[in-house]
């Protein structure tokens, strides 16, 4: 799936493109899946919370901005589970983190026109934490993405810094992980625009972030995260849930019983 150069290019900055994961008719499948699963079941809200938001909104747009999510699409649509579980996805995967691979969730992202929410600069490890780098996120495009609404974009080669520390409390209470934005700039990074069908993957650990969506369509992205499973889980969003294996095999581990079945 991906050439010694890709491979490459990844381990050293920490993120990669894959062009054409997904074939047109994918797409458009997952596309109206998608739209499905917001009428149904997403839901939308301010979005992150933090002083980092009127470092990167005024005081007017900062009130309008808003973010559409939810988790675990391939628990409510087949055709999210069988993107969740794509061979060349997998195959891709593989190459990176090992042979053996397990799915960790799947998290909706959307941008809502106009007013879409920006993402401040932050590694995910804060969200979902693991014991090291072995974890990578994908984001499946179903728009083509620019810098107009909000591409994705990343501080190259900072997933060698490791686990960093992220403002989690201020003095009005808890607020989402986000990393200074007196020291970590989106103008500083590689902006990394896709088109629909485009898979853009990342280590836990590269820092990353994107600009407000100004144009007057959503923004649609799904992360799904991946990890070999020896890489345990320590905090967040889905800890003590097993995924599906989608290469190789689950090694087991001394003092590791079955997994738990309820």
């Amino acid at each position: 799936m991906l050439t010694q150069e890709q491979v490459d290019f990844y381990h050293e900055n920490g993120f990669l493109r894959i062009p054409k994961v997904f074939t047109p008719e994918e797409t458009q499948e997952l596309s109206e899946e998608m739209d499905r699963l917001v009428e149904d079941w997403a839901f939308t809200s301010p979005g992150w919370s933090g002083p980092w938001r009127l470092a990167y909104m005024d005081p007017e747009t900062e009130k309008r901005s808003k973010l559409t999510a939810m988790h675990d699409l391939h628990f409510y649509s087949v055709a999210w589970m069988r993107a969740a579980t794509n061979p060349k996805l997998a195959g891709a995967l593989g190459q990176l983190l090992g042979e053996n691979v397990e799915l960790h969730h799947t998290t909706m992202h959307i941008k809502p026109p106009q007013t879409g929410h920006p993402f401040p600069m932050h590694q995910d490890n804060p969200f979902y934490g693991h014991q090291d780098g072995r974890f990578i996120d994908t984001l499946v495009h179903l728009d083509d993405t620019c810098h107009e609404n909000g591409e994705i974009r990343f501080l190259a080669g900072s997933h060698k810094m490791g686990h960093l520390d992220h403002i989690i409390e201020t003095e009005d209470g808890p607020c989402s992980p986000h990393l200074p934005t007196d020291k970590f700039h989106l103008e500083d990074t590689v902006a990394v625009p896709a088109r629909a069908g485009d898979v853009v993957i990342f280590c836990i650990d590269t820092v990353h972030g994107s600009y407000i969506n100004q144009t007057q369509k959503p923004r649609r992205l799904v992360r799904m995260g991946y990890r070999d499973p020896d890489n345990r889980q320590e905090y967040g969003q889905s800890l003590g849930r097993p995924g599906v294996m989608v290469s190789g095999y689950r090694m087991r581990q001394e003092g590791d019983e079955l997994l738990p079945i309820a």
